[in-house]
């Protein structure tokens, strides 16, 4: 059964409830207004009201005073003069269940996810990437996903792009040109990122996102609170990560219609930056994610100063409106008076567009939808007081509530598992290896060739010499034996004596050595 959520008392008439019914809850809204007119209690009121309602909630804190919401409020004289005079008599302080969330990892639990599921077009805006060097990013991203290489972090996205570099001739003919200037201008942004503290947000474990849709053991719904002063810094990163939140919930939630009440309720400060310099892919984007993610059961309420900050075709889808004061002193500002005025419908007990230059701090133009469906006429009206504080938890309060919290332990520690960096690293290794391989089987391949060389030179020397030698044996064995033969012919000569002694010898010799 859908439940009324009193969210401010009428100015002329206090006992007068305006209220927003958690059944058209899920039909989004926008808290609009001019800087100290109220926004922050605002949101903080209906925050506190959605946790009570059993509906979780996620908000960004930006200046780091929506911390109070963890901390029951107290009653000052200042508090009890408002209360009285909205007829009130006491509120029942409390503290609502909280979560503390920081992409830093400083003020809050870690938020991480990888460069794959973040993908390339919210990758491309968070680099500030133009349309070429987006192509040639989808690129990277296609090469990597036909590769079966895993991007989880920045240096993985880094190696991917270098080896893309380095291939580039090759990879040509099938995804197109990837200029190696594009190549070297998403390294340098990445670079510029990483030296924001961006790069801390890619990473495993990464974020499961049905994590912000919890109750506590009352049934109140939790609120997830994103520490966001020092990511206002980056407000590329800021409106990118926010963007990305809503696409996985538009993914990963089922289809569920109008509830009683929303599963979760999702605010957006700083709505403007959602759109600052969006291309037109992106808003489209954007504008798809807003109309469609009503069906899953989510609540979008944008924050901002200035109603002109929201394209019409999103405007336009915003059920629920709460305008606090603005100030009109230039042709832009009556503009935007003007044109907040024309979306709400008109009340006959004044004129809206004079009632919102006057209306006071904490004082505003509402208009819900009612049990139908349909939009109230706008109601100037005091916005209720919140059950919490409003003074920030302290540093020591804030770690406490992180260390005691439902998610705590589970996303502190990163992982480093096998992905694009370690792929092509081992690639580059193995390259070495083989070039290593070759260079080793070329010098073995030389020397061997030197070796054999030599070889073959020492054999034709020792053989040379083994002829020599044996022709210097040969000679000495013909002198021995003519020297021999020279002897014994003399000696026999001697021994005969006489002619008939040495014919004797000739004829003798003569026989011996052929002649005759």
């Amino acid at each position: 059964m859908s439940s009324p959520i009193t969210i401010a008392k009428k100015t002329t008439n206090t006992q007068q409830d305006v209220v927003l019914h958690s059944k058209f809850a899920n039909r989004h809204g926008l808290i609009a207004g001019a800087t100290g007119t109220g926004k922050t209690v605002t949101l903080k009121v209906l925050a506190e009201s959605f946790s009570r309602l059993g509906v979780p909630v996620f908000l960004a804190d930006a200046k780091g005073d929506v911390s109070s919401l963890a901390q029951a409020g107290a009653s000052n004289p200042k508090f009890d003069e408002r209360i009285k005079s909205l007829g009130i008599n006491s509120i029942p302080f409390a503290a609502s269940p909280v979560v503390f969330w920081d992409l830093f990892a400083e003020q809050g639990h870690p938020i991480r996810t990888t460069i794959t599921e973040i993908g390339p077009l919210l990758l491309a805006r968070m680099l500030n990437l133009n349309d070429t060097q987006e192509g040639v990013l989808s690129a990277v991203f296609r090469i990597a996903d036909d590769q079966g290489m895993l991007l989880i972090d920045f240096k993985d996205l880094k190696a991917m792009i270098c080896y893309v570099s380095e291939h580039a001739a090759e990879f040509k003919a099938e995804y197109g040109n990837l200029s190696p200037a594009s190549l070297g201008a998403i390294q340098r942004n990445l670079l510029a990122l990483a030296d924001q503290g961006g790069d801390q947000f890619f990473g495993e474990p990464s974020l499961n996102i049905l994590d912000f849709i919890q109750t506590d053991s009352n049934g109140h719904g939790y609120i997830n609170i994103l520490a966001a002063d020092k990511l206002m810094n980056t407000p590329k990163l800021y409106a990118t990560f926010l963007l990305w939140m809503l696409s996985e919930l538009f993914e990963q939630l089922p289809e569920v219609g109008d509830m009683d009440k929303p599963k979760l309720v999702f605010f957006f400060d700083e709505a403007h930056l959602l759109f600052d310099n969006a291309s037109a892919a992106l808003q489209e984007k954007i504008e798809q994610v807003v109309r469609l993610i009503r069906s899953k059961g989510v609540g979008i309420y944008f924050v901002t100063q200035n109603p002109l900050d929201l394209p019409e075709s999103v405007l336009g889808q915003l059920g629920n409106r709460v305008q606090h004061a603005l100030r009109a002193f230039t042709p832009k500002d009556q503009k935007a008076v003007k044109t907040a005025a024309d979306t709400f419908r008109a009340n006959p007990e004044f004129k809206v567009e004079q009632a919102i230059t006057e209306l006071a701090v904490g004082e505003a133009l509402i208009s819900c939808l009612d049990e139908q469906g349909t939009p109230q006429v706008v109601e100037r009206a005091w916005v209720m007081p919140p059950y919490s504080s409003f003074s920030p938890i302290s540093p020591e309060q804030r770690q406490a509530l992180i260390s005691q919290s439902i998610v705590a332990g589970i996303y502190e520690k990163s992982l480093d598992r096998e992905s694009a960096f370690e792929l092509l690293q081992n690639k580059v290794v193995e390259r070495q290896q083989q070039a290593l391989q070759i260079e080793q089987e070329k010098q073995q391949a030389k020397e061997a060739e030197t070796l054999a060389k030599q070889q073959a030179r020492e054999q034709e020397q020792i053989a040379k010499e083994q002829q020599k030698e044996a022709e210097r044996e040969a000679k000495q064995r013909e002198k021995l034996i003519q020297d021999t033969v020279g002897t014994f012919a003399k000696s026999a000569a001697r021994s005969l004596g006489g002619s008939t002694g040495q014919k004797i010898v000739r004829g003798l010799l003569g026989s011996l050595f052929g002649r005759k």
